[in-house]
């Protein structure tokens, strides 16, 4: 499981970006793959996938700070 920021969440487009801890790539992630509601600044853990697009963030969860 990687870690990184929520860096931006669209509530209406369903939609947003996280900023991998490590790499710092951004990572696409779509409202369907979180178990909890993120804000930005939220830090989060989550597994990652290759899509045509790029990389996207799957099971995303809240780090308790």
């Amino acid at each position: 499981m990687g870690t990184g920021t929520v860096k931006f969440f669209d509530l209406k487009n369903k939609f947003g970006f996280i900023t991998d801890d490590d790499t710092r790539e951004e990572l696409f992630v779509h409202q369907k793959e979180l178990k909890e509601p993120v804000l930005p600044g939220d830090k989060v853990s989550y597994k990652t996938i290759d899509r045509q697009r790029g990389k996207a963030a799957i099971m995303v969860q809240k780090v308790p700070a």
